[in-house]
């Protein structure tokens, strides 16, 4: 949530797949079968730059696709590993991101969303927990300003924190920030409103709502995200 982080979304209307073609980008269902990839243990369109920073241990890597580098527009997936090791497509959304773009040195205002990965150790939001493994901290705290307007009123019905700038183990609205106020932290993934974000990744509420449900701290979830381009190098 940057403050001011408009980037959240009025839920959508069902959170499973009833009525959706299997090509529809918010369906959440894992796949049932694609095409084999050449490198299965490498996340697809991540090149060793940041693959490399991946954790060992980590078997789900939320991959956060940027349509370009200065495009608010962005495609989540979900990739998990499975019994060989092998990355696999669990569920996939169209979304948003800063609505500037992309950076890979991210400031306070900026407006841009900071490239990298980031662990995901922290969930809340103005909802009651709906079945996380995550710790979830839900209150009224998490109410957007009403001078937001009511298309953000929903933003951040479910939150969770990335790892950017923040004390891990804590609730996502903690405001400390170690690498100190001008680098910006409350970094989250959030509902989408249909538009760009501060600096958040936003998502419709049944992504929202399957990760919540999906995420496993005993499988050290990660966020590898930034534009196409920058993720491939």
């Amino acid at each position: 949530m940057e403050p001011g982080a408009p980037g959240g979304a009025a839920p959508s209307s069902d959170a499973g797949t009833a009525g959706r073609t299997p090509q529809d980008p918010s369906d959440p269902s894992p796949p049932t079968k694609s095409t084999p990839m050449a490198e299965p243990w490498r996340v697809p369109g991540v090149g060793n730059r940041l693959h490399q920073l991946i954790p060992e241990t980590s078997r789900q890597v939320l991959a956060v696709y940027g349509d370009g580098e200065d495009s608010p527009d962005s495609t989540i997936v979900l990739y998990e590993k499975d019994e060989d090791d092998a990355w696999k497509k669990a569920g996939r959304w169209r979304g948003h991101n800063g609505r500037e773009g992309w950076t890979v040195d991210h400031h306070e205002g900026d407006l841009r969303t900071p490239v990298g990965v980031f662990t995901l150790s922290d969930a809340g939001g103005v909802l009651d927990d709906p079945g996380t493994l995550l710790p979830y901290d839900q209150g009224k705290s998490y109410e957007v300003p009403k001078a937001w307007g009511e298309a953000h009123r929903h933003d951040f019905d479910y939150v969770i924190a990335v790892d950017y700038n923040r004390v891990r183990g804590t609730p996502p609205n903690d405001p400390t920030r170690p690498n100190g106020d001008e680098k910006g932290g409350g970094i989250w993934l959030h509902l989408d409103h249909g538009d760009g974000t501060s600096a958040c990744v936003t998502l419709p509420e049944a992504g929202m709502e399957y990760l919540l449900r999906t995420l496993d701290p005993d499988q050290y979830p990660v966020v590898v995200m930034g534009n196409r381009e920058v993720l491939k190098a």
